[in-house]
């Protein structure tokens, strides 16, 4: 995936798949063993720790070997920054689209029947 440079980007492309936004929502309810998180999807074990392992590799969960169950969590410093981005830029916008209004409004005040 050459071009999904930063982590948010690989982020947000991990985020971009049904199956891991899921999983992403069961882990927010705590950690979990791979085993009972894999189980409401239809999906062979491996097929669902390639899922894992795209959530995992750009840093929104982690695992652990604990005997012979492996474990994940959210990490909460990815989720973080992507709120913290998301959050700009919805500032941003929000800002724009004032300055818009505030232009539209005087552009209405001096409509007097000639081209503004």
């Amino acid at each position: 995936m050459p071009y999904h440079s930063t982590p948010l980007d690989l982020a947000f492309h991990a985020l971009s798949d049904p199956t891991r936004r899921a999983v992403v929502s069961r882990l927010a309810e705590g950690e979990m063993r791979v085993s009972v998180l894999a189980e409401p999807f239809d999906m062979a074990l491996p097929s669902f720790a390639q899922h894992l392992k795209v959530l995992e590799d750009c840093g929104l969960i982690a695992s652990e070997k604990r005997g012979r169950s492996r474990w994940c969590r959210l990490e909460r410093a990815r989720f973080e920054e992507a709120a913290n981005w998301m959050e700009a830029e919805r500032r941003r916008w929000a800002e724009r689209l004032d300055r818009l209004e505030a232009y539209l409004d005087k552009a209405e005040g001096n409509f007097d029947g000639k081209a503004v």
